[in-house]
């Protein structure tokens, strides 16, 4: 087991600090085999979406894993077409389906496009059926949440959001923790088109520590408490991701990397989305 620890949500569910993200991962077997992988070397959280078009492939992975479904946290998100058809029990269902489970550790709307506080109520009504252990959203910005807040709607347990080290989402976070909400990161190394893995800043306390980039990034994100869910379909990759629990970053560290947030996205942002 990785020895990560596990974050309480304000719904007191229990989720691993560190997981797998398969975003980019292709559907078939290079999912389901880096699913499988991630799982028998330590990991026990899984996010992925339906947009990504391999909940099917985890679902195999994890049966090819041998680790319990009980002993794994998966996350899923609704896609954008279903938020503004008002199909989110019908997408609630298509995940429990492709995911062969009978409950979904955490779900999450996928981004904030039309019909989004329809949405939530619906995920609402599934979470309150006990179809969904945790409830979330992804690329929420504050009117987004705020306007959750104002319809007098349940809080948020996570906002997944872009945030790496070049945009670290200090004030987000920030009103986020006020709220009871975790933030989880995607892309939380830059992703595969804006690696922030060779940056000097990176660079130097990787050589400090005798570890990789990716390593002193991830270990930054534990360091300041978000959830974290590196990609990645290669076996030395993915075990080297999660080999991160026997180092600390000190407290130059953690100000070198605070000063290289340039506060800009290498992504999208929710705002195309409406």
């Amino acid at each position: 087991m990785i020895p990560c620890k596990n974050i309480v949500l304000n719904n007191g569910v229990e989720i691993p600090q560190f997981g797998l993200g398969v975003f980019r991962s292709e559907p078939g077997e290079e999912t389901a085999k880096a699913v499988q992988i991630a799982l028998e070397g330590g990991y026990r959280h899984i996010d992925t979406a339906t947009a990504y078009r391999n909940e099917v492939d985890v679902a195999t992975g994890v049966k090819a894993s041998g680790v319990k479904r009980e002993d794994i946290f998966i996350t899923t998100k609704l896609v954008n077409a279903m938020i503004e058809a008002g199909q989110a029990k019908e997408g609630i269902a298509q995940s429990l389906a492709s995911l062969e489970t009978d409950y979904i550790d955490l779900y999450l709307i996928h981004w904030p496009v039309p019909g989004y506080l329809k949405a939530w109520e619906e995920i609402i009504r599934a979470y309150e059926d006990k179809k969904l252990r945790a409830i979330g959203v992804s690329n929420f910005q504050f009117r987004h949440l705020e306007a959750l807040e104002k319809a007098g709607l349940m809080v948020p347990a996570v906002n997944q959001v872009e945030l790496h080290p070049v945009f670290q989402q200090v004030e987000m976070k920030a009103y986020c923790e006020e709220r009871g909400i975790f933030i989880e990161a995607w892309s939380p190394i830059g992703g595969r088109d804006h690696l922030c893995i060779n940056h000097p800043a990176i660079l130097a306390i990787a050589e400090k520590h005798g570890k990789a980039g990716a390593q002193v990034i991830l270990r930054w994100h534990i360091q300041t408490g978000n959830i974290v869910i590196p990609k990645s379909i290669k076996k030395e990759r993915i075990l080297q991701n999660a080999d991160i629990f026997d180092f600390e970053l000190d407290a130059s560290d953690m100000a070198a990397l605070r000063a290289i947030d340039t506060g800009k996205r290498l992504y999208w942002s929710p705002d195309r989305y409406e």
